[in-house]
């Protein structure tokens, strides 16, 4: 027997690209990346992520104390975080709208937005140009189709006033409408809903307005807050805010020169219901000058009704108590006599505060507590029961030692610093009480007491923009919602037998209600079959 020759075959063999033998992908180039980086960026999925990711970024400036706004607070954010604070702070957080991160976000954001836009606007300029497509060679096979032949006997006409009919009927519906014939027979095409594309487009292009207003505003606006006690004063000058802060196109040279004064701060609480201590009344009533020279008027600011300036708005914000002290020294000089501001730290008033004296021998610092209707009890100790100042007191702690302010560094009037002070003592007293200070370093009496008010001062060029672009983003959101794009085509031809008619539709979304516009259409074409009976007829007959 002879041998029999195998002949072995490999499997074919798949060019992967990594053979020596393969040829090697041409380089992108420089023009080819950039044209690969625009498209990428400027792809809805690019915009969803960069106003996910601007979402994000602003949630700092939300949580913690911006430089612009507080520097202060930001100061003592970092001294008491020395870890994190320093951190934080050369990253950009206590300055988020200003961060370098943060621009690149808006900006990115910026751009995709209106490379997403411009070329969808230029195709659907070119749609709304053009006439709505000639019907399909077979209607049946879209989703809504109706089709009937005329009688020929009918006296009414054939298929170019069935044509006629129905394209009259649709201009009138104000459907764009265009007709024409082929080797079928006449049609009519018509077609519905462009305006869902156009409000789409409007809800992007509003979105690019209300970024530039938010930039505008930011560049151009400032905010400032300053807390005014009862018979005193503001005017509108940098040195007159607690805390101010400006756009980087803003300067403080350009603050309207308007000034007005505290004359009665006017609250009332609730006493009797389930909302005891909620405020009933929250007013302030304010003597204004518009500007130097000009005449006072009397005008009362309450909440959500602000006193407009030409450049700025004036809010009321908030309220609190201000005890009226006086500290003598160890020699009986009377060293300190004025209002001090206190701030609530609850809703019913309990309110904290320092005095510092720093021209007594030795100097003298203060902590107190404030209570307009004060209750002490074993679990919460000293605290106010209720807003009002009804039994108004104070607690407050003595300190003897140096204040810290021979340094020249910034301290919060808020805030005793007492490294270097030592306690000598804590005593309560009621309005027109003196405590006289341990060793015979002084005394404190507790005179009285008047209310002060926080406001709130704001220019914002770009808030009238961003409220007309956000309607007009709503409006086009609205319209690409509730706007249903479909088209109507209608053919019609003459035979021996009569007129067949054919009607078919085509929507985008299957809530376009097609069948009422097929069904209106068909009705406005004479609906009839050769044996007399309508369109509905036949349409019920059948079910």
């Amino acid at each position: 027997m002879g041998e029999t020759e195998k002949v072995m075959t490999s499997p074919p063999q798949i060019d992967t690209g990594t053979s020596p033998s393969a040829s090697p992908l041409p380089p992108l180039g420089p023009g080819g990346f950039l044209r690969w980086a625009w498209r990428q960026l400027t792809s809805m999925r690019t915009a969803l992520i960069l106003l996910f990711l601007l979402a994000i970024a602003a949630i700092p400036g939300s949580i913690l104390p911006q430089r612009g706004i507080d520097p202060i607070l930001v100061r003592e954010w970092i001294a008491d975080a020395p870890t994190w604070g320093p951190i934080l702070d050369r990253l950009g957080f206590f300055d988020v709208y200003a961060a370098p991160w943060f621009a690149a976000i808006y900006l990115l954001l910026f751009v995709s937005i209106i490379g997403c836009v411009l070329p969808r606007t230029a195709t659907h300029i070119r749609a709304l140009r053009s006439t709505p497509p000639r019907a399909p060679r077979r209607l049946q096979r879209l989703p809504e189709y109706r089709s009937w032949v005329r009688s020929p006997d009918r006296a009414d006409g054939g298929s170019a006033v069935v044509l006629e009919s129905a394209a009259a009927d649709l201009r009138r519906r104000r459907w764009r409408v265009s007709q024409g014939e082929d080797e079928q027979g006449g049609w009519v095409a018509a077609e519905k809903g462009y305006s869902r594309e156009t409000g789409n487009l409007l809800f992007h292009a509003a979105l690019i307005a209300l970024l530039l207003a938010v930039a505008y505003g930011s560049l151009m606006g400032w905010r400032g807050n300053v807390i005014v006690r009862e018979g005193t004063g503001f005017s509108n000058t940098l040195t007159q805010y607690d805390a101010w802060g400006g756009g980087r196109l803003s300067s403080p040279d350009d603050l309207d020169p308007f000034s007005f004064s505290l004359e009665e701060f006017r609250v009332e609480f609730e006493r009797e219901t389930s909302q005891r201590g909620a405020p009933r009344l929250f007013e302030a009533e304010v003597t204004v000058r518009p500007e130097p020279g000009a005449p006072e008027t009397t005008e009362v600011i309450r909440v959500n009704e602000p006193l407009a300036f030409d450049g700025a708005k004036v809010f009321l914000v908030g309220h609190g108590y201000a005890p009226i002290l006086e500290v003598r020294d160890a020699e009986g000089r009377l060293v300190f006599d004025d209002a001090v501001v206190v701030l609530p730290q609850d809703g019913n008033q309990t309110s904290i505060g320092v005095v510092k004296a720093p021209d007594a021998l030795p100097q003298l610092g203060f902590q107190m507590l404030f209570l307009p209707t004060a209750a002490v009890d074993d679990v919460r100790g000293p605290h106010s029961s209720f807003p009002a100042a009804d039994d108004p007191a104070i607690f407050a702690s003595a300190w003897i030692g140096d204040l810290g302010l021979d340094d020249g560094a910034p301290q919060s009037v808020y805030r005793l610093v007492t490294d270097t002070m030592s306690q000598i003592g804590l005593e309560a007293l009621r309005p027109g009480q003196t405590w006289e200070l341990p060793d015979g370093v002084g005394e404190l009496s507790f005179v009285g007491w008047q209310r002060w008010a926080s406001f709130q001062i704001a220019h914002d060029p770009g808030k009238e923009p961003a409220l007309i672009a956000s309607g007009a983003a709503l409006l086009g959101l609205m319209m690409s919602l509730f706007i249903k794009r479909r088209r109507v085509w209608v053919r019609a031809r003459d035979d021996e037998a009569g007129t067949t008619v054919e009607i078919a539709g085509l929507a985008r979304t299957d809530e376009a209600n097609l069948e009422e516009d097929v069904d209106a259409v068909a009705r406005a074409a004479g609906e009839m079959q050769s044996d007399g009976r309508s369109f509905e007829d036949r349409q019920g007959g059948a079910r």
